[in-house]
């Protein structure tokens, strides 16, 4: 491939691109995010890459959960904090069926931009640019709200900003403190919606691993810093490559150029084409990139793009997301794993088992099934076990409020309207969330037992 650069994307294709009206204003904007500070370091983006190596050796598991799309209304601490809980919650459940440290990503700070289909949406004969995510303009149908405006890459750096600032805060004043799990429960752990099974198992599991911890401490084990200290990364889709470019540098003493706006940036299922914008800005960077990948993709095809995003094949860099649907699985999973192994790559496979399960009603609400989302997550198990791999974490949008908007685990279609609030597609809530964390950690410990 040609030599990279900082700006060699854009002399390439570039999908999903944003037509910005005023080219002016976006210079400026995108030359004042030149000079801010990064928003993640560059020694977090190489410890997670460590954690990411160790996943792939089978020794972590990485669950990486958030909002199809954040909205800068969302910069909330009530709302932050429980996203945070959910996904402390479901990695405790996961390490008591796994046995084995869990890497946390959530979909946080950054996750601003969404994929369109269409450029334009129209509505009683109205048509007007879509909603690109409050990267781009608003959800709002109005011409106002729609306009896509260069500015809001600077309102997202500053909502991104406070987020990580009070993430940080929370983890650093103990909130995450492993000792003492029981604090993370969420204000409605104890309604009445919540089984009493699910309550008594999380319970039973906190009680576990506080325990634990005291008997390994008082055998003199030091501080246990490693084992109690709990980390969060961050991740989103790099989909506008303007404000992923600005905040790319170089940095003191390391190699290379990193993507500071997020320690692992994805690139979506529409953006992965070979010659495209995306793949040649994303293989210039140091971080860990995720791939997705749907069930119309080509193996060939998926092995020279992870060529090309580590062409030294270097550990913790490349990360293949699957979103393939729990009917389609079978089909497309075991050649995709047969071409990544015989081509040498390494990599960490996840499963994302949301988008693939994607149904719209016939009233024209979008929503997803529980045991359809939990399918694909049993089969990729399954087909990953025969083909002699593993798979090495999951990838879930869901949120920490009591929404309903994906069916089962407590919510019927009846049900969908009480309060369906995401931005974009559907998520799994608080109880669906912990219910799903609960089914893997079973398959996890079914399979230790098998192995025994």
């Amino acid at each position: 491939m040609n030599k990279w650069s900082l700006n060699s994307w854009e002399s390439r294709p570039q999908a999903q691109a944003i037509d910005y009206p005023d080219s002016e204003a976006l210079t400026g904007v995108v030359s004042r995010l030149r000079t801010l500070p990064p928003l993640v370091t560059s020694w977090e983006i190489e410890r997670l890459k460590q954690q990411i190596a160790d996943a792939q050796r089978g020794n972590r598991f990485l669950l990486q959960g958030g909002d199809c799309a954040e909205t800068l209304d969302d910069c909330v601490p009530t709302i932050i904090a429980n996203k945070l809980k959910i996904l402390l919650q479901m990695s405790l459940v996961l390490i008591q069926g796994g046995k084995r440290p869990v890497i946390r990503v959530g979909r946080l700070a950054g996750q601003y931009a969404k994929p369109r289909s269409k450029p334009v949406e129209e509505r009683d004969g109205q048509t007007l640019p879509n909603y690109f995510g409050d990267l781009v303009n608003q959800a709002e149908f109005a011409p106002n709200a729609r306009r896509i405006d260069p500015h809001r890459l600077l309102d997202a750096y500053s909502h991104a900003a406070m987020t990580l600032n009070f993430i940080r805060s929370l983890s650093g004043g103990g909130f995450a403190d492993l000792h003492h799990p029981e604090y993370w429960d969420l204000s409605f752990l104890s309604r009445v919606e919540l089984p009493l099974e699910l309550r008594a198992q999380y319970s039973e599991y906190t009680r576990q691993l506080s325990e634990a911890l005291r008997f390994m401490e008082a055998l003199g084990e030091g501080s246990l810093d490693e084992l109690t200290r709990i980390e969060f990364f961050t991740s989103h889709e790099g989909l506008n490559l303007h404000y992923e470019a600005a905040q790319t540098r170089r940095v003191p003493r390391r190699e290379g150029y990193y993507d500071l706006t997020t320690h692992m940036p994805w690139i979506g299922e529409r953006t992965r084409a070979l010659d495209g914008a995306h793949i040649e800005f994303f293989r210039g960077i140091r971080n860990a990139v995720g791939l997705k990948i749907g069930p119309t993709a080509d193996p060939d095809e998926i092995v020279e793009v992870a060529r090309a995003l580590n062409p030294q094949d270097e550990p913790g860099k490349l990360v293949l997301i699957t979103r393939l649907g729990a009917e389609t699985v079978h089909q497309v999973l075991p050649n995709l794993i047969d071409k990544v192994r015989r081509a040498g790559r390494t990599v960490l496979w996840i499963c994302d088992p949301m988008h693939g399960n994607t149904k719209k009603l016939k009233s024209g609400v979008k929503t997803r099934d529980f045991e359809d989302i939990l399918l694909e997550i049993e089969r990729s198990f399954d087909l990953h076990e025969g083909c002699g791999s593993h798979l090495g974490g999951v990838h879930f949008e869901l949120t920490g409020e009591d929404v309903t908007e994906c069916t089962g685990g407590g919510v019927r279609e009846v049900d969908l309207d009480s309060n369906y609030a995401t931005a974009c597609d559907p998520r799994l809530n608080y109880r669906q969330a912990l219910e799903m964390a609960f089914a893997i950690a079973r398959r996890m410990q079914a399979r230790r037992r098998r192995r025994r």
